[in-house]
């Protein structure tokens, strides 16, 4: 009876040693199945710092040459000649002959602003400024604005394409050097020229100017 005793605990015993045998290679299967696919596992910091301490130096981001010359886009530089020339048809202190103002305006004003004349809203102003014209009186400063609404409105497409060429630049380049030499030949001195009174003038032909010049690079 006691050998019978003995055999059955010593069968016992080796069933689970059997079973615990199988479940230990079991977790070490599955510990090495996601060591190979979890990137998380996979990292070793300590590793990494003593065969590859590079690896963590601070990594300079290298960029391309930066391109400033969005504000000298020539969008731009018409947006700021057609200001100009706005201010110089109202502003005083200048004895230059404004008439002149009226086809650079039409030469320089950017698409937008050519487009919107040319539709209908343009169309209802224009109208609507010629009958105020034609029962009231308009100074002639306040005139030019009306004057050039009207010519940009009324230009053939053949003329208002001159705007993007180097034609057209040149042209305008032309009417702001000759304006500049009224401008400062009147004045009497370049000194005179910024005084209190003309320097709104004097601005505004420089800013014409140089836009001209920079259109025309």
């Amino acid at each position: 009876m006691q050998s019978v005793f003995l055999a059955t605990n010593a069968s016992t015993f080796v069933c689970k040693n059997h079973l615990h045998s199988l479940q230990t290679a079991f977790h070490q299967n599955k510990l090495l199945h996601l060591t190979r696919n979890s990137s998380f596992l996979a990292f070793h910091p300590l590793r990494f710092s003593i065969k590859h301490p590079e690896s963590f130096k601070p990594k300079r981001q290298r960029f391309g040459p930066v391109c400033y010359s969005a504000p000298l886009a020539p969008r731009n530089l018409q947006w700021i000649s057609t200001v100009s020339t706005a201010i110089l048809m109202l502003a005083r202190g200048t004895a230059v002959q404004k008439s002149f103002l009226v086809p650079l305006f039409a030469l320089q004003a950017p698409t937008n602003i050519v487009s919107w004349i040319k539709g209908e809203y343009g169309a209802w102003t224009a109208f609507l400024a010629l009958l105020v014209r034609l029962f009231f009186f308009i100074p002639g400063d306040l005139e030019l604005p009306f004057l050039a609404l009207l010519l940009a409105f009324v230009a053939p497409y053949q003329a208002m394409n001159l705007r993007t060429t180097q034609a057209g630049i040149i042209i305008s380049l032309l009417i702001a050097g000759y304006l500049a030499f009224q401008h400062f030949s009147r004045a009497g001195s370049l000194r005179k020229a910024f005084d209190q009174g003309s320097i709104v003038a004097t601005l505004a032909i420089v800013c014409i100017t140089g836009v001209q010049c920079l259109l025309l690079i």
